[in-house]
């Protein structure tokens, strides 16, 4: 066998195969003789047909079953010698196939980078500190009550942070859309879960029947959408005003917490918001890390394999909003919204591949043992959770995953240089992580 490996564009290559005529006729030949045993053929006796008359009814089947045997067996060890790592699925197309001359067929693939880590401590990651106040202890808990509070009727015009109950029904140059109605729909003024101007144009308005204009957002996720002119024809049926829960039993109850009064609940409250904090602050730090990484080792990342990210991060957003691929058109959640997002992934992804070994981390038994111990405190019944746990191999390996990324973390805070970063807690919900 014979192979010849071309560069094309970025990661592309192209792979030229050929395969020797014997290789070709012993498989074709034994193919035959199998046949010979076998065939009944009119005007002669079973295994005594002869070979041109086998050749002349089943040459031209034979003779496809053999190509396709030959690129099958010579493809994964043509990779394998000239060390290629696909990232595509190969597109193959046959240059020759006349059976007196060697096979010779051409596969185009994609493939994975070669990546050799860098690490710049010119380049610094940033370590984060998040500053609790007094105020933001305030205001988790005034949060917490009108969470848990209950919503009253009211006999006024709608307010900013009331809840509203209405019907609607949206319609762009007289022509209803999809998701264009609803119908006792609640919704909490302020809270900008619908598109600009649509609860601006309900604050101050009594229980009645009204009309109101808005406009898409030019960035709305559904293209067609974006950027259009809308009127909603608004029945406002209800206004309710919260009636804020209090520092009581029945709250600490709602919240799982062994408190007995106020003081012990600002506590607990204090405990959960620093615990919380801890969190976040490893996870801004630890993306701090990955875009210093990603910026020290410039590499392009297999366009066949981003796209198949971006096709899962695109299933992940319709899933979440309740659709499928069958019931959404191409215009919600557009493939290429999701392809930046996906090619960082990607790269991150090959990277890390490349630093664990780097660095030779591994996983033992125990660690993920440990980390299922400490997992299982989550729930009511621990034991039933690790008893449980046992049985999933896929959630198993994801663990395994979760253990090696924080092992490669610490090696790589240790060998980056870092800086300090602290932000305020009510910084924290402007910041994605």
């Amino acid at each position: 066998m014979k192979v010849t490996v071309k560069k094309l564009k970025d990661l592309e290559r192209k792979m030229t195969i050929s395969i020797p005529v014997d290789e070709y006729e012993i498989k074709f030949n034994s193919k035959i003789k199998n046949i010979k045993t076998k065939a009944k053929i009119d005007g002669f006796r079973k295994g005594n047909v002869p070979d041109d008359v086998l050749e002349q009814k089943y040459g031209q089947s034979i003779h496809a079953e053999v190509v396709n045997e030959l690129i099958q067996e010579s493809y994964p060890k043509a990779i394998s010698e000239n060390n290629i790592r696909p990232a595509s699925s190969p597109q193959v197309s046959i240059d020759m196939e006349d059976p007196k001359k060697p096979l010779t067929y051409s596969a185009t693939i994609e493939v994975f980078p070669e990546i050799k880590p860098k690490f710049s401590r010119w380049n610094n990651y940033e370590e984060f500190n998040i500053e609790i106040e007094d105020t933001d202890i305030d205001k988790a808990i005034a949060d917490i009550f009108k969470r848990y509070g209950d919503w009253k009727d009211v006999d006024r015009e709608a307010r900013l942070d009331d809840q509203v109950v209405i019907d609607f029904l949206g319609k762009i140059d007289g022509n209803e859309f999809e998701g264009n109605s609803a119908q006792d729909f609640k919704l909490i003024l302020g809270s900008k879960s619908m598109i600009p101007g649509f609860e601006d144009n309900i604050i101050g308005k009594k229980p009645s029947k009204f009309t109101i204009d808005c406009k898409f957002p030019d960035d709305y996720f559904k293209k067609d959408l974006a950027g259009v002119n809308a009127q909603f024809e608004i029945n406002l049926k209800n206004v309710q005003q919260i009636i804020e829960a209090k520092a009581d039993k029945d709250l600490y109850e709602k919240l799982q917490m062994e408190v007995k009064n106020q003081s012990e609940f600002t506590e607990e409250i204090t405990k959960r918001m620093k615990n919380e904090v801890g969190v976040q602050e490893k996870e801004l730090t630890k993306e701090s890390i990955y875009e210093t990484l990603l910026k020290t080792n410039s590499f392009k990342a297999p366009t066949t394999t981003v796209n198949e990210q971006a096709d899962l991060m695109r299933k992940d957003a319709l899933m979440r909003i309740g659709h499928t691929e069958d019931n959404a058109g191409d215009d919600l959640f557009p493939l290429d919204t999701f392809l930046e997002k996906a090619e960082k992934r990607v790269r991150l992804d090959l990277l890390f591949a490349e630093l664990i070994k780097h660095f030779e981390i591994k996983v033992e038994k125990k660690q993920i043992d440990d980390f299922v111990e400490e997992e299982s405190k989550r729930y009511k019944d621990p034991e039933q959770y690790k008893k449980w746990i046992s049985g999933q191999p896929q959630q198993l390996e994801q663990f395994k995953m979760v253990v090696l990324e924080e092992q490669l973390v610490e090696k790589l805070e240790n060998v980056l240089k870092s800086k300090k970063k602290v932000i305020k807690f009510s910084e924290l919900a402007n910041r994605q992580v």
